[in-house]
């Protein structure tokens, strides 16, 4: 059984000697490699190029770096018909969670206004509300989405959750399917993106959208924050809503074209928080840890974790 690494921007011979001690009967192999396209059984992916499944005729199991699949379920050259699995890992929710709670937080407790200040070294002792009176909306209850939802729920934030069918999450408010999209926006103060890229939440964080959230209630107006895929947001409608005041921050992680080019409006707004794509990342051990025993669950019972619907996107 052969496994090829093919990691865009990662260290396939890292990866590759990790999964090499933790599978001594299979043959693993990175790009650089010598071997033959038809050996090759499984696929560890991030950020599929174009040539990626080319030769790969006897693939069985596709398996992803990242818990977004996107890039894969939208590649022309997906053999139909092998199974893609997602990474799902405690240590990748923690940290989600971290990023989420830690910007919600921070908007809640009103961080730009007192950035502001201290530059103008004006003392204001405005208080913020407590937690119990801001609306967070998190849009995506996935296995991130999920827990974002149930931390920020015990910190006391009343916590709603929009996605395309019902959940049963319970301890927050549910809202799903495109009937109850605008409800779910209109009681939110912190709009959190945690779904996944899909042709339907292409441009899901839009001017149209942000128009629709709370006001009058979080000094400043609304926030977002978007740790999920740049794919999900129209940043022309981010720097506008953010100059004019249709929303009062914005905290992204993710961007259409990674890097941020250095030209992007977004750069210069002290009222936008700018992350390089280090919300959650999928890490070694973990990743190892966990591709390892589903090839091994795979290869004694057929069985296999976290699959991706491929026609949904997810």
């Amino acid at each position: 059984m052969t496994f090829l690494m093919h990691l865009s921007d990662v260290s396939e011979r890292e990866w590759a000697s990790a999964f090499q001690k933790a599978l001594p009967n299979h043959k693993v192999v990175t790009r650089q490699d010598q071997y033959s396209p038809e050996e090759i059984k499984y696929l560890y992916v991030w950020k599929p190029e174009a040539d990626a499944f080319d030769g790969l005729d006897n693939l069985e199991v596709i398996f992803s770096l990242g818990a977004g699949v996107d890039s894969i379920v939208k590649h022309p050259k997906l053999p139909r018909g092998v199974p893609v699995v997602r990474f799902v890992d405690d240590t990748l929710t923690q940290c989600m969670s971290d990023y989420v709670v830690a910007n919600v937080t921070m908007h809640h407790r009103q961080a730009t206004r007192y950035k502001r200040e201290q530059a103008q070294r004006k003392w204001d002792q405005y208080y913020p509300e407590r937690a119990s009176t801001i609306n967070v909306g998190i849009m995506g209850l996935g296995q991130l989405g999920k827990d974002a939802a149930q931390k920020l729920s015990m910190l006391g934030y009343n916590v709603a959750g929009w996605s395309r069918n019902p959940k049963g999450i319970g301890g927050i408010e549910e809202f799903s399917g495109t009937a109850k999209f605008d409800e779910f926006l209109s009681r939110t103060d912190i709009l959190v993106c945690l779904l996944p890229l899909t042709p339907e939440t292409q441009d899901i964080l839009c001017m149209a959208n942000f128009s629709k959230l709370r006001r009058g209630h979080l000094p400043g107006g609304p926030c977002i924050v978007n740790a999920a895929r740049g794919g999900h947001q129209n940043e022309d409608d981010i720097v506008a809503a953010l100059k004019g005041g249709t929303l009062a921050a914005a905290s992204l992680d993710v961007f259409k074209v990674e890097p941020l080019p250095t030209s992007s409006e977004l750069w210069a707004l002290d009222n936008c928080y700018i992350t390089p794509h280090i919300a959650a990342i999928s890490g070694l051990e973990a990743g190892v840890r966990l591709v390892t025993s589903q090839i091994n669950s795979y290869e004694q019972s057929g069985e296999l974790k976290h699959l991706v619907d491929v026609e949904r996107g997810y």
